[in-house]
């Protein structure tokens, strides 16, 4: 989506927004890491306040996939930090989107890469390794499948059925 705003995507495809194929997520992310605008094949996840199944994913390569997370929208702990930021980062992920909180926010900063979260939290997560793999999930008021299309960027965040031309 190089280059076209996630504003120029609703304007040219309202048809998508009133059909439910393409969706704007509620604006209620903070803004983290050096990429601002970012795009890719949607993986999801879905936990509470435990990290392990987050971690393990981003020590996978990305191939330029975003991780949506579905943390539940707990602000007691934080599901990601800086180290599984910098793999991700390393692992060639376009981004991450938190339904809960970061934490190592200096560090998440200075990586290239997207990262959408709630909030920051200094306390770490729960390390039980429960939760759901590529599951739908509904964040932000929109549910989110597993392989679908994510586009974000300073205006906001766009979840579509498949991948967008413009």
């Amino acid at each position: 989506m190089a280059l076209v705003t996630t504003a120029e995507v609703c304007d040219a495809h309202s048809q998508l927004i009133g059909s439910g194929d393409l969706r704007v997520l509620e604006p209620v992310f903070q803004i983290y890491g050096r990429r601002q605008v970012f795009s890719g094949q949607i993986v999801t996840l879905k936990v509470f306040e435990d990290n392990v199944l987050v971690r393990g994913f981003l020590e996978e390569k990305g191939n330029g996939r975003v991780l949506v997370v579905d943390g539940g929208g707990s602000k007691r702990c934080a599901i990601l930090g800086g180290n599984p930021v910098v793999q991700a980062q390393n692992n060639g992920w376009a981004g991450i989107v938190v339904n809960g909180c970061i934490r190592d926010v200096d560090e998440i900063n200075g990586c290239d890469i997207g990262v959408r979260a709630l909030a920051s939290h200094p306390m770490k997560a729960n390390k039980k390794g429960i939760g759901e793999k590529q599951v739908p999930i509904t964040i932000a008021g929109t549910r989110i499948c597993d392989g679908e299309w994510l586009y974000a960027d300073t205006d906001g965040i766009l979840i579509s059925r498949t991948e967008l031309s413009v």
